[in-house]
């Protein structure tokens, strides 16, 4: 069997320590290209610099019209009577001869017709996993309602409410309570605490839900279920599906021909709490909530990300999470993948699952937990050293093109992360601050406004996208809030550099130097209440 573990730190070697440099060294060569191409040849520098926000301004124009295309797609998704297409795929045939279906559905019966399908829908049985740290009960409960209310049936629901030891005696009593409470609900519900200081995991939530993970394992083996007919969905504490995220779940995953090699994406969108949270918090989050749309068109770039599903046999076989690093959601895409020598993919739902924005309890704070919240991120850029040694320096059957590929979105995506927004909006200057008399240089930042003001044009899609998704304004705030919401955007140029890319730019140093992200810093969370009180939770341990 393939190993596809994380080495410990002191396992690593030259090479592997080669390739956590890498991203990093990158991202502060690119960074520091416009000015030594400055410094050798002018000409060099505006070549380079002119290349690269060209390229820039091109993908951003395909990803605004990928926005569009997206909000459309899940707009309808969202829609659909996924119940009755269910009922259709058992049955092989539409239940109403006037009812509209789309294409691919109608294909879909046709192909169970010569083939029928390995799973049945009837046979499906979801286990729906939530991690909490130290939540409040105003974070985790409408988080398990929201699951009660799906349009399904909630007896072929399991419930798994995953918290630490390390949460506190508070923690484990409200779990037992909310177990208790909606216990009769599911067809079982279990709270499973995971011991602290187990040797061998770091603090992280992989730790949490691969020992709750365990836990069910054998409970379906007493209650006889097979593990193949199980889809896992793990949510945080704020994760709150769409009411057709389960039947929509069980469609793709009954439909897709090999469903034990695939993990199924929804959109995680960032609205919950989109009227609370700070002006810059908000377009944080909206920007999340853009890119995660777009990203469900492009399915050749899926990664595992938060809130996601992947059948339960897959789980016992790649010893479910990894619990030595803090972004185990996007790493599990990596085990996978190698534990299947690259028959693995992920496949896009185009069904939410409404999220926080980023809020606690004071501005100062929220910002602190923003950029820890984006920390934890872009620290995905620490799977790069495991990719390529696992891809190419151990022995697998991976197709060779498939894994230059994925290497090399890994590392463009990570380095373009770091520096994009800060060569975009700087390296324009540099050439004429070094060559005053140079008219190449002076006219760059000419053309650079140029493109920027051409560039401004796809705001509109992010606008678009910002009021189509808002949920109703809560009662508390009155109409200028709205007007808020527009005027927000101005943080746009701000919170792109100073959260996102100098997060990245944080998080592949300390790869660099071997300062390594060993715990895994909950984001808090607070809650403002109908009557505008602030509930929040300090979240150190």
């Amino acid at each position: 069997m393939t190993d596809i573990e994380i080495p410990y730190k002191q396992d690593r070697g030259r090479l592997y320590r080669f390739f956590e440099i890498l991203p990093g060294a990158l991202s502060w060569t690119m960074l520091f290209l416009p000015l030594i191409l400055s410094l050798i040849n002018v000409t060099f520098a505006s070549v380079f610099i002119l290349a690269y926000l060209l390229i820039f301004f091109v993908r951003s124009m395909g990803v605004n019209v990928r926005a569009f295309q997206g909000y459309n797609l899940m707009s309808k998704q969202r829609r659909m009577p996924w119940r009755d297409m269910l009922d259709e795929l058992e049955s092989g045939e539409v239940i109403s001869p006037h009812a509209k279906r789309p294409k691919w559905h109608i294909n879909n019966l046709l192909a169970f017709k010569v083939k029928p399908a390995l799973i049945k829908p009837s046979e499906v049985v979801h286990a729906v996993m939530i991690a909490t740290y130290n939540e409040s009960r105003e974070v985790l409960e409408p988080t398990i309602k929201s699951v009660v209310n799906s349009d399904y049936d909630m007896k072929k629901v399991i419930l798994v409410l995953a918290y630490e030891e390390r949460g506190g005696q508070q923690v484990a009593r409200q779990a037992k309570e909310l177990i208790a409470q909606y216990k009769d609900t599911f067809k079982f519900a279990i709270a499973v605490q995971h011991p602290a200081d187990i040797e061998g995991e770091i603090r992280g939530k992989g730790g949490n839900i691969t020992y709750a993970g365990r836990v069910l394992q054998s409970h379906l083996e007493k209650e006889q279920i097979d593990p193949k007919n199980v889809i896992v969905t793990t949510l945080d504490a704020d994760n709150r599906p769409d009411k057709n995220y389960l039947p929509a779940l069980t469609y793709m995953y009954c439909v897709y021909p090999d469903p034990l090699h695939i993990s199924i994406q929804p959109i995680s969108m960032y609205t919950n709490n989109i009227w609370d949270a700070p002006a810059p918090m908000r377009v944080i989050a909206t920007g999340n909530t853009y890119y995660n749309i777009v990203l469900a068109l492009r399915p050749h770039m899926l990664r595992n990300f938060s809130a996601h599903a992947q059948s339960m046999a897959a789980l016992i076989e790649t010893d479910f999470w990894s619990v030595r690093t803090i972004v185990e959601d996007g790493h599990q895409f990596w085990r996978s993948y190698f534990r299947y020598d690259g028959n693995y993919r992920v496949i896009p739902l185009y069904v939410p699952i409404y999220q926080d924005a980023v809020l606690a309890d004071g501005y100062l704070k929220t910002f602190k937990a923003q950029f820890i919240q984006l920390r934890r991120w872009t620290y995905g850029a620490s799977d790069i050293a495991y990719v390529v040694t696992h891809g190419f320096f151990m022995k697998n059957k991976v197709p060779r093109y498939d894994m230059v590929t994925k290497t090399l979105r890994l590392i463009e995506g990570h380095v373009t992360w770091a520096v994009g927004a800060i060569i975009s909006a700087t390296a324009g200057f540099i050439p004429g601050l070094i060559h005053h008399d140079s008219y190449a240089a002076n006219e760059i930042p000419i053309i650079v406004s140029n493109i920027q003001t051409v560039a401004l044009i796809g705001l509109s899609a992010s606008l678009f996208i910002c009021f189509k998704t808002l949920p109703p304004k809560p009662e508390r705030y009155k109409r200028h809030r709205t007007v808020f919401m527009l005027l927000q955007w101005v943080f746009l140029p701000v919170t792109t550099i100073a959260f996102g890319a100098f997060a990245a730019l944080y998080s592949q140093t300390r790869l660099m130097f071997g300062k390594y992200l060993d715990k895994f810093d909950v984001t808090e969370k607070a809650v403002v209440t109908a009557s505008g009180e602030t509930i929040s939770h300090d979240t150190k341990e």
